[in-house]
This record gives C-alpha cells, sequence and structure tokens, in this order.
C-alpha cells in the first residue's frame, strides 16, 4: 500500500523482538484497523548476530540507533533500548527533530527529560507515545490522557511494579523470607541481577512521576517524590499486618493537597477487604479518583515482553489511525509549554495512620513509657498490642510491641520513634508503616 506506516525498531531485547513478531504475525489484522500496512523498514541493535527467532533479511540494518531515528525511510521511531541518557536520548531527540513519531516504553527517558522531548513533538506536530512506560499493558496512559477528559484528578496511587508485588505476595502467602522471594524472582526472570532498581522504588517512582504530570498539569519532579523501597519488610511485619486485618504492598502515590502536590513511594498497608489488596504476582494495579467517575481501578500484567509490546503496538496503531493535518493532542495531557512547575506538598497526615511495630526489652514501664512518647507527640493511638510470649535472644527476653496510629503527621511518629529509641527500650530499629486509605 502506498500510505503505509514504516516503523524503525530500536532495540531487540524481549520487548523489541516481541513487536517484531506481533507486527508480522498480526499484519493482515492490523492492517485492517489501521486502515493502511505497517510495515517494519529498518532496525538497530547491539549484536547483529544473534538469533532472536525473527527473520530480519528484508529489513534494514543501522548499528547507530541515532541514524535510524534520522532515516528518512521511516515515519516512527521505536525507542526500546532503555536508560535516561546517551544513545536513548540522542536518538529520541533526533527522531523528535526529524519529525518522526515516537514511541517508548522508556520511563526514565521520560521521567527526566519528558517535558522538553514534549515540547519538540509539539513543535514539530508529531506524537510521542509512551504508554508501555507505565504499568506495561495496562493502558492507563490513554484512559487518563483521553477517556478521563474533563475529570478533575485528586489522587492515583497503584501497584506498578511486579517484582515488589511478586515478592510481598510470595512472602505473605508462603511465609518465604525477602531474600529467599527475591532469589526466586531473579531465577524466574522477574528481578534483574541487580533488583536495586526495582526493590528500592526508583521503577515506581519514575512511572508514579509520569501518571502525576497527566493527572495535574505539572511538570515531571522525578526528584520530588519521597521514596522507600521494600529490603526492610519482613516476615514479622506481613504477619502482624495480617492479624490486623491488612496487606503489605509497595504503592506509589500522588495526591493533590492545600500545599501543592505530594508523591510518595513506600511500602504501604492496605485493607485486606479493598480491591488493590486482591492483586497478586507480578500483576500490577492503578487507581484513579476523580470528582466525576469516583475511583477507576485499571489491572492486569504489568511486565514481560508480551505485555509491554501490546501497549507498543497499541501506540502504533494510534498513529496509523491518524491521517495527514491531524491535530495531535497534547503528550501529557496538556500543553508541555502549559505544564504547571510542581509545588511540592509536605508530608502530611494519612487517613489510616501508621503501623509501628517494636522490638522491646521485657521490663517493667516499657508501655507506659511508648504510650507517653506517643501522647507528647499528640498521636492518638487505635491499639496496641503485644504479639507473642517473648523470644529469648543473646540472654534478653524480647517483646513485640505493634501500635495503630490514628491519622497524624509524618515528623509527629518520627520525633516519637526517636524518642523512645532514646529512651533504651528498643531492642533493634523500629519498623514504621503507613496505612492507606484504598478501595
Amino acid at each position: 500500500m502506498s500510505n503505509a506506516l514504516r516503523i524503525g525498531v530500536a532495540g531487540l531485547g524481549t520487548v523489541g523482538a516481541s513487536v517484531l513478531r506481533i507486527l508480522r504475525d498480526k499484519a493482515e489484522m492490523m492492517t485492517r484497523q489501521c486502515g493502511r500496512e505497517i510495515v517494519v523498514t529498518a532496525v538497530s541493535a547491539r549484536d547483529r548476530a544473534r538469533d532472536r527467532g525473527i527473520d530480519l533479511g528484508n529489513i534494514e540494518w543501522f548499528d547507530d540507533p541515532v541514524a535510524l531515528a534520522r532515516s528518512e525511510n521511516i515515519d516512527v521511531f521505536v525507542e526500546l533500548i532503555g536508560g535516561s541518557e546517551g544513545t536513548a536520548r540522542a536518538a529520541v531527540e533526533a527522531a523528535l527533530n526529524a519529525g518522526r513519531h515516537v514511541v517508548t516504553a522508556n520511563k526514565a527517558l521520560l521521567a527526566y527529560h519528558g517535558v522538553e522531548l514534549a515540547k519538540i513533538a509539539e513543535a514539530k506536530g508529531v506524537l510521542l507515545n509512551f504508554e508501555a512506560a507505565v504499568a506495561g499493558g495496562i493502558p492507563v496512559i490513554k484512559a487518563m490522557r483521553e477517556s478521563l477528559t474533563g475529570n478533575t484528578v485528586s489522587r492515583v496511587y497503584g501497584i506498578m511494579n511486579g517484582t515488589c508485588n511478586y515478592i510481598l505476595t510470595r512472602m505473605g502467602e508462603e511465609g518465604i523470607s525477602f531474600t529467599e522471594c527475591l532469589k526466586d524472582a531473579q531465577r524466574l526472570g522477574y528481578a534483574e541481577a541487580d533488583p536495586t532498581f526495582d526493590i528500592e522504588g526508583n521503577d515506581t517512582a519514575h512511572k508514579l512521576a509520569l501518571l502525576t504530570s497527566i493527572a495535574f498539569g505539572t511538570q515531571i519532579a522525578a526528584d520530588d517524590i519521597y521514596l522507600e523501597g521494600i529490603s526492610n519488610i519482613s516476615l514479622a511485619d506481613i504477619r502482624a499486618a495480617e492479624e490486623l486485618g491488612y496487606k503489605i504492598k509497595l504503592l506509589g502515590v500522588a495526591v493533590k493537597t492545600e500545599t501543592g502536590i505530594e508523591q510518595r513511594v513506600h511500602p504501604t498497608l492496605v485493607p485486606t477487604s479493598s480491591v488493590i489488596a486482591q492483586v497478586h504476582g507480578v500483576t500490577n494495579a492503578v487507581a484513579i479518583e476523580t470528582d466525576l467517575l469516583g475511583e477507576l481501578l485499571l489491572s492486569g500484567p504489568g511486565a514481560g515482553g508480551n505485555a509491554t509490546a501490546s501497549a507498543v503496538i497499541g501506540d502504533i496503531a494510534d498513529i496509523g489511525k491518524s491521517r495527514p493535518g491531524f491535530q495531535h493532542g497534547p503528550v501529557f495531557g496538556t500543553p508541555a509549554k502549559d505544564l504547571k512547575p510542581t509545588a511540592r506538598a509536605k508530608m502530611r497526615s494519612h487517613a489510616g495512620g501508621y503501623f509501628i511495630r517494636l522490638n522491646v526489652h521485657d521490663r517493667a514501664g516499657v508501655f507506659a513509657t511508648i504510650a507517653k512518647r506517643m501522647a507528647e507527640n499528640d498521636i492518638s493511638l487505635e491499639s496496641i498490642v503485644q504479639r507473642g510470649t517473648g523470644a529469648n535472644m543473646q540472654e534478653t527476653v524480647i517483646k513485640t510491641v505493634v501500635l495503630v496510629t490514628h491519622a497524624t503527621t509524618e515528623s509527629a511518629v518520627k520525633q516519637a520513634l526517636k524518642a523512645i529509641t532514646e529512651d533504651g527500650d528498643l531492642y533493634d530499629k523500629p519498623q514504621m508503616i503507613r496505612i492507606e486509605r484504598a478501595g
């Protein structure tokens, strides 16, 4: 067909190879749905000799992704290289400046350079699509940017990292330690050899930064996100939470407050009865709270070759369905030039309060001292319970005290725990986990 949409793909790893296979196997369907043929005309990857199970014989090969991005033989540049700087950034900038549409799954690149890239795309009248950058195959970007037009968003939150959700799920269901679960996640390919980016919350933070911009019309502010991973979550935390009627999830949360936008990523207790508590394994889920619709929850596969490739294909199809002269919408739902600086809100009170676990020396007056320190910081306790009958650790009897607070502030809790630590009643470092209101 003379009006075929010509695709150039940079990066032929798991996702890139899946994209090529889908476009090959579903070519007839894609042509019927888009009204034009979708053809991969060029590719680029580091290893030309690697067997990817795909015939690349009739496809032009570029050793340099930037040269591919500038090629006059493509209409759409698909960036699946990864990384916030270097080749990925240079290639995407080159493609946009050359007037090529761009589809990317690169959350890190967009988290740090998204506004700048959006300005180029909007000036050139081309699309910068990134559905695959957030929550894998779940169409959350399209829902927020298009389907929820006219809605005022008040809060966005969710499970956005399959590795962390897999680990926390198995710890809770099978009583396996964090370390054991992580090793299994690596063996199954859910976690990288160096899992730091996932388990310390960075991956979730990049995704949250993009959702925040779309939700609230603000500039992306990835460095303003409060960040805490799951590496310090123990079986003791998970068991205590379950006894209280909660599950622990790593959530990314963005809330519009009176003082600005609050963005945070951290382990969170959610009620066992909530829908998001039932999201298990590598599944992702994103909840969006609006004035007109109420709460919308989108859930599905958050990672993997087919899930991410599905989102990439959807973005390509959107471009395929557009026609010359069509006015494209803003990359982040609001024109890049009109995105407002993000006013960083202070960590505020949380409707569900805080879960605190303390391992204390078993001696007279400890309970009273803990309660006193909480009262001194205006912290109201919903419950304070002693778990177990005590354990002998190095000839010292230790007991576990679990507290659940009513709504209070981050600073108040930390100040109270500092005072309790200085009192000398703790055996080890206190554990504090926020409790989140969840649907």
